[in-house]
């Protein structure tokens, strides 16, 4: 495994001082194997639109790099960076799919297999990129093209979904997200274009409540978009891989919740392969 960290510039920033970047955990490419390539996944971490947790990051990137990814976590814009927020993060997804598909070779990266993966916040980024990866504004704002972003697949855990359904609790903090709720409530955007999508949420999330999964989920099924769903009985947010690695206090290693991770892997087998 070799580390890459890729800076992303947004509009007038440079690469030298732009806040997102991509960190990559890699395989080496394997010269007993003519071109050996990888399926590739970009992990949008959560933390509110004020930080990301980089440990649980990290941990995230290298499960998923053990189970044969190139695997790669995004450090987008926070709101104290921009104002309003959206849709800063979006363009970094975009930029951050442009950098993988124009440098999958050196990259020993499958480029029309790249998934992305949102927790909590970082589900609605996923969540809207799903929903706009081939929007003519993206092409705008960061100069790329639509056959150049394309997800493969989502992943999205515990998503923020909808801004209006329980996450942020004051409105005048989600309008720091976005100035237009509706045109970031993710459910409300859904298209025939959207990726396949797995979903795993617990029933009892104080933080960001079922409802946001459900919208979404019930807004891919009226557009025939496949998707797998699961709802968890019981475990607090921000789970993530919900075993010891990622416990962050009593109660948040959760064996049966940490189901989850298999469950993701049997579905993305599947999808990719059938893609």
């Amino acid at each position: 495994m070799y580390l890459l960290k890729q800076s992303l510039p947004t509009q007038q920033e440079t690469p030298d001082h732009a806040p997102a970047y991509l960190q990559g955990y890699v395989h080496e490419p394997n010269p007993e194997i003519d071109r050996q390539t990888y399926p590739g996944i970009v992990i949008i971490p959560g933390g509110s639109y004020t930080h990301i947790p980089e440990h649980q990051a990290e941990i995230l990137a290298q499960a998923f790099y053990a189970q044969g990814y190139q695997a790669f976590y995004l450090r987008y814009h926070f709101i104290d960076e921009k104002a309003p927020l959206m849709p800063a993060p979006l363009v970094d997804v975009a930029n951050a799919m442009h950098y993988l598909y124009e440098n999958s070779d050196d990259l020993a990266l499958e480029a029309n297999r790249i998934v992305v993966a949102g927790f909590s916040v970082g589900g609605q980024v996923a969540a809207l990129y799903g929903d706009y990866w081939a929007a003519k504004w993206l092409d705008e704002q960061t100069g790329t093209t639509a056959d150049t972003r394309k997800p493969a697949a989502l992943v999205l855990g515990y998503p923020v979904i909808n801004l209006k359904a329980g996450f942020p609790k004051e409105k005048s903090d989600a309008l720091a997200i976005a100035d237009d709720l509706d045109a970031y409530a993710a459910d409300e955007h859904v298209n025939k274009q959207n990726p396949p999508t797995f979903i795993w949420v617990t029933n009892d999330d104080q933080m960001v409540p079922v409802k946001n999964s459900l919208l979404y989920a019930n807004a891919l099924n009226q557009h025939g978009v496949p998707q797998e769903l699961h709802i968890f009985d019981h475990g607090p947010h921000g789970l993530a891989l919900a075993n010891a690695q990622t416990a962050w206090r009593e109660g948040t290693d959760l064996p049966h919740v940490a189901k989850w991770f298999e469950l993701a892997q049997e579905w993305l087998f599947n999808t990719l392969t059938t893609e």
